[in-house]
C-alpha cells in the first residue's frame, strides 16, 4: 500500500516548498484538488522542484473541460515530470457544472466520461504514433490534428524509472484515474481506467460490498481484473476528540449530498441522510453534525490512540481493498511534522 499526501489549497508561489517537503518526508505521491485553485497548475512546479515523488490531480473537473484541453495539459505535465504525472478526473455534480462552470450537464454521466477518456487517449495516440486522429462519439467528434498543433511523442522514461501503469497509448505513460461514489463510475474505472479515486465518504464495508464488485465487473468486460486498477482513498482518521469532531462535521456535509445517499442507505441510514439534506437546503449547518452518531463515526473514521498506531489501524482496515492511501488532513510543512513522520514510519 502506497501512502500519499494532499496539497492544501494555496497560491502557486507556496507550492515548491510544500513539494520539496513532501518528497523529503517520504510520501509516495502528492495530489492536488480543484476547489479554490486550478488542479493542474501546481504540478508544473511540483515537477520542477522534485525528482522522485509521483503527482496527480484528485481531481480535475472533467466536465468543465474539453478533451483537447485535458490532453495538452496532461501531456506537458507528463513530459516535464518524466513520467510521474497521474491524470485524475472527476465529474462533479450537476449544480456545480451548470451554475459554477456554465457548462451543460450530460444525459449520461458515465457515457460522457467514457467518451471523454476515449477522446483524450485518441489524441494522445495520434501524438505518440503519428496515426490520423479519428474519434467519433455522441458527445465528441475529433478528426483534425495538423503538425502545427501536434507536440509529438513523449520522450522515453528515464533509465531506472519504475514501470508505469498502462497509460492507454502505445509508448505513452499517463495513467488515468477517475473518481466516484456510486457503482456506475466504479464499473467505468474497472473497464477503461488505470485507477479509481474512491470518495472520502466511504466505509470499508461499502468499498468491499459495493464498489469493489463494481470495479471487478467493469474490469471483466475488457479482460482485466481488480489488480489492474489502483484504488486510491483519502481516509478520515482520528487520534483525538478534536479530530473526531472535525470528521463528524465533514461527514454530515457529505451525507447531505443526494448523489452520495447510497452510501448511507447501504448502512441503513437513509432516513438520516434525508434529514441532513433538508438541513443543508435551509443552511442549518449547526444542526447537521448532531445527526452523525458514534456508530456512524466508527464506520467512516479510523481511530488510533496515537499517530504511531495509525499505520497498523489503517492497514488492518483497508488491506486488500485500497492500494493508495492518504489521510483527509492536507500536508502542511511545519504543522504536525511529528504526526506525519510517525505515520509514514509505519508504511
Amino acid at each position: 500500500m502506497k501512502f500519499d499526501a494532499v496539497l492544501p489549497p494555496m497560491h502557486l508561489k507556496d507550492v515548491p516548498a510544500v513539494a520539496k517537503a513532501a518528497e523529503a518526508i517520504g510520501f509516495d505521491a502528492l495530489w492536488t484538488t480543484e476547489t479554490q485553485h486550478n488542479a493542474f497548475l501546481p504540478h508544473a512546479l511540483i515537477a520542477e522542484h522534485t525528482s522522485k515523488i509521483e503527482m496527480g490531480t484528485a481531481v480535475a473537473i472533467s466536465f468543465a473541460r474539453s478533451p483537447g484541453d485535458i490532453a495538452y495539459t496532461a501531456w506537458d505535465l507528463a513530459a516535464q515530470s518524466e513520467g510521474r504525472f497521474i491524470l485524475g478526473l472527476g465529474t462533479q455534480v450537476k449544480g456545480h457544472i451548470t451554475k459554477r462552470f456554465g457548462m451543460d450537464w450530460p444525459d449520461s454521466v458515465v457515457g460522457k466520461l467514457r467518451e471523454q477518456i476515449g477522446a483524450v487517449r485518441a489524441i494522445w495516440q495520434t501524438w505518440q504514433t503519428g496515426e490520423k486522429l479519428s474519434f467519433n462519439g455522441d458527445y465528441y467528434k475529433l478528426r483534425l490534428m495538423t503538425p502545427f498543433f501536434d507536440p509529438g511523442p513523449l520522450p522515453p522514461l528515464p533509465s531506472g524509472h519504475p514501470p508505469r501503469e498502462r497509460g492507454g497509448v502505445e509508448g505513452g505513460y499517463i495513467p488515468i484515474y477517475i473518481a466516484g461514489v456510486n457503482t456506475g463510475l466504479a464499473r467505468l474505472a474497472g473497464e477503461v481506467c488505470d485507477g479509481f479515486h474512491a470518495h472520502p465518504f466511504n466505509s470499508p464495508r461499502y468499498l468491499r460490498e459495493v464498489l469493489t464488485p463494481a470495479l471487478e465487473e467493469g474490469a471483466a468486460k475488457t479482460g482485466r481484473s481488480r489488480a489492474d486498477v489502483s484504488v486510491s482513498l483519502s481516509a478520515f482518521v482520528a487520534t483525538s476528540p478534536e479530530e473526531a469532531n472535525f470528521a463528524r462535521m465533514q461527514l454530515a456535509f457529505y451525507a447531505s449530498t443526494p448523489s452520495y445517499r447510497r452510501v448511507m442507505t447501504h448502512h441503513g441510514w437513509g432516513e438520516t441522510a434525508e434529514k441532513l439534506t433538508g438541513h443543508a437546503a435551509k443552511k442549518e449547518w449547526a444542526e447537521m453534525p448532531m445527526l452523525i452518531t458514534d456508530e456512524m463515526l466508527e464506520e467512516f473514521v479510523t481511530y488510533a490512540d496515537s499517530p504511531a498506531d495509525l499505520p497498523t489501524a489503517l492497514q488492518k482496515r483497508y488491506d486488500g481493498v485500497v492500494d493508495r492511501l492518504t489521510v483527509y488532513t492536507p500536508f502542511v510543512p511545519g504543522e504536525k511534522d511529528d504526526f506525519w513522520r510517525a505515520l509514514l514510519g509505519g508504511f
